[in-house]
């Protein structure tokens, strides 16, 4: 619980109990990821595209290692996002994301379809989210973590109030709150030191992991508009 404690002093909110949330945690077999506003600050350029951090990948990339290690099996990943985004795919594509979903407005279309063509119940899944678009998918899923935005003070008070929410960043998706809330799950699942190890290590099971990720092929969903 050290770690817990330090997440909770330097600012992340745990809108339910760990130990909630480790149970929640238990049953989690896929991560969907909203972009604008989680993997950045949601600024876009004039072709619809936006970024992403190195900073935040590292920390997917170590939340997927995690999960494989706590579940001994590769979980789904896929970024569910509004626009349609060369970036976002780029990123999924080069981290072997199973899916990516984009121009969905009503986002509920692309969880259905994502949770039929993987086999998965809405239960099983943690959502990264940030604003109100994604409230539909969130209110259904296992884990709801909401990256903080600033500017949004009474969504955010909203959000809480209702309980959509299970925990709440202290950082932005423009600060890397995706590393943070990364991290935190990490630290819930009681895996953060042996993932960092591995990792550093590169050890035999990290590479056994990495051929696992490197296996999936991305399919790209993009509505037609």
């Amino acid at each position: 619980m050290d770690h817990l404690r330090t997440l909770s002093q330097l600012g992340t909110r745990f809108l339910r109990p760990p130990d909630h949330l480790l149970r929640q945690i238990q049953c989690i077999r896929a991560y969907l990821f909203d972009w604008d506003g989680v993997f950045n600050d949601g600024w876009k350029d004039a072709d619809g595209g936006s970024p992403f951090s190195e900073v935040g990948s590292m920390g997917v990339n170590l939340l997927r290692y995690g999960s494989w290690l706590h579940h001994k099996k590769l979980p789904v990943a896929a970024i569910l996002t509004g626009q349609q985004n060369p970036s976002a795919v780029r990123f999924a594509e080069r981290e072997h994301f199973h899916a990516i979903y984009m121009g969905f407005t009503h986002k509920v279309e692309a969880f259905d379809h994502f949770l039929a063509e993987h086999a998965l119940d809405a239960k099983q899944v943690a959502f990264f989210f940030d604003d109100v678009l994604d409230l539909p998918v969130a209110r259904r899923c296992g884990l709801r973590i909401q990256i903080r935005q600033p500017a949004a003070p009474l969504t955010e008070n909203f959000i809480s109030s209702k309980m959509d929410a299970d925990l709440l960043t202290k950082h932005s998706g423009g600060q890397n709150g995706v590393r943070e809330a990364c991290e935190t799950v990490l630290a819930l699942l009681g895996k953060w030191e042996q993932v960092l190890e591995n990792r550093i290590g590169y050890s035999d099971s990290y590479r056994a992991y990495l051929s696992d990720r490197q296996a999936v092929n991305t399919e790209v969903v993009a509505k037609e508009r």
